[in-house]
């Protein structure tokens, strides 16, 4: 088996994301969850994962800090995951990746599930990046700078 490349000791924030969240299977488990998924058997119905992949994937998740593993609310022997703050701090990713699919991906009369606010029942606007003083910015208004290593 190839061992695979880690970038958790990378200068690049992008870089070390995808190290921890950066497989399928994993954003899929993160946007079930925000959706209300929390036993395994929620999580392995809606994806039809392999049982060892998806508790591979847990396993990393709550590794990571990205899910809890807490005591099944009902009061059962059984485990459910819930987001921490870290996971719930992807819900921009998740909807970002949302509305990029709808637009590239999707015909315009082709059916599709849709993230509605749940006060109003209205799809999301399209997430804007602004500037510090309120300017959309895009791909040419901004630069990276990267960290000299000399200090």
């Amino acid at each position: 088996m190839v061992k695979r490349t880690r970038f958790n000791e990378s200068d690049c924030p992008v870089a070390r994301s995808v190290d921890a969240i950066g497989d399928w299977w994993s954003l899929l488990i993160v946007r079930d969850a925000f959706d209300g998924s929390r036993r395994f058997g929620e999580f392995q119905r809606s994806l039809g994962v392999a049982k060892n992949i998806l508790t591979t994937r847990l396993r990393a998740l709550v590794a990571g800090g990205i899910l809890d593993m807490v005591p099944a609310s009902d009061g059962s022997a059984y485990h459910e995951y819930v987001l921490t703050p870290k996971g719930k701090d992807l819900f921009h990713v998740i909807v970002a990746l949302r509305q990029w699919g709808e637009v590239h991906f999707f015909e315009p009369d082709e059916p599709h599930s849709e993230l509605v606010d749940s006060r109003h029942g209205r799809p999301l606007p399209t997430l804007e990046v602004h500037s510090a003083d309120g300017r959309q910015l895009g791909p040419d208004d901004t630069v990276v700078h990267k960290v000299d290593p000399a200090g």
